[in-house]
């Protein structure tokens, strides 16, 4: 495929201007193309770092797309709930919930395989029963489906936000009683590894938070969420002026303890299998408990 690097493009990396160009390509995959030479840049080969004049011709020949599947990893997993549709997990921060973004190994879904020998396959080979996701270094509740049929209703209940979904998080500044966030959220155009609600344009989201102790410098708050957009409540919480502790990606200080202190508390939904309300809850992880304690006294 041939693309032509236009003069708004002028000081734009080679690899970061394939993203917005083939957006259906992961910016990994893309720099493996450059570096395997199937990128020319005006007939030469080019680099991941090299940096347009807004001029140039650039031709791209994709490598054959080999597919992709989830493999069984003996990983431990905590079990919260579990019945014959559904299984609930406490997820650990620092683990994925399925491979993307040059990440395979070690995640959610590969021990769910080697745990659980049905998952539904609504999502495909890569995401088998995740319904939704929790972000990397969020930890807490997260809902699997067992069955298809199972998949398919709970993804209904989340479509029409009956599904209950309540956070801890701790958050720079001071808070005081309670609020709502109903601002827009989309891929920030400076930054495509996360997310914005500072643009007028984007999907609808909704957030709620109540502010529950207050510290030097911090808030603790329970959030609930209406809406499960990427990112939602770090982007809405810096659109506030108050980034998740810990969230350098949204403008928060670093801390002692190399993640953001965001919590997936608490999950109600109703069970496919049984027709009953349930509600899971998961405790503040020990890394979490001792991040918050050290702010008391």
């Amino acid at each position: 495929m041939l693309l032509k690097a236009e003069p708004a493009d002028r000081g734009k990396r080679l690899d970061a201007f394939l993203h917005q160009r083939l957006p259906e390509y992961s910016r990994s995959r893309l720099q493996t193309w450059i570096r395997q030479a199937r990128v020319q840049v005006n007939g030469a080969p080019g680099k991941p770092s090299t940096v347009l004049h807004g001029s140039e011709q650039i031709a791209v020949e994709p490598a054959h797309l080999a597919p992709l599947k989830a493999t069984a990893e003996d990983i431990p997993l905590s079990v919260l709930y579990e019945d014959a549709g559904v299984v609930v997990i406490d997820k650990p921060a620092g683990m994925v919930v399925h491979a993307g973004a040059g990440v395979h190994a070690g995640t959610v879904v590969n021990a769910l395989l080697h745990r659980f020998s049905l998952l539904s396959t609504v999502g495909g080979d890569l995401r088998p029963g995740i319904v939704h996701r929790l972000d990397r270094f969020t930890t807490g509740v997260l809902l699997v489906a067992k069955t298809d049929a199972a998949h398919r209703d709970l993804a209904a209940q989340f479509q029409s936000r009956t599904v209950e979904k309540v956070y801890l998080a701790l958050v720079e500044g001071t808070l005081t009683g309670s609020g709502r966030i109903q601002k827009p959220i989309v891929r920030d155009p400076r930054n495509r590894a996360r997310m914005t609600a500072r643009l007028s344009t984007g999907r609808s989201a909704l957030t709620d938070w109540k502010a529950i102790e207050n510290y030097a410098g911090f808030t603790f708050l329970e959030i609930r969420i209406g809406t499960g957009r990427t990112h939602q409540i770090r982007a809405h919480m810096a659109a506030l002026g108050h980034p998740v502790a810990g969230d350098r990606l949204y403008g928060g200080k670093a801390s002692l303890w190399n993640r953001y202190f965001l919590h997936a508390h608490r999950l109600g939904f109703r069970s496919p299998a049984t027709c009953e309300q349930v509600v899971v809850e998961s405790p503040l992880p020990p890394d979490l408990v001792e991040w918050k304690a050290s702010l008391e006294g």
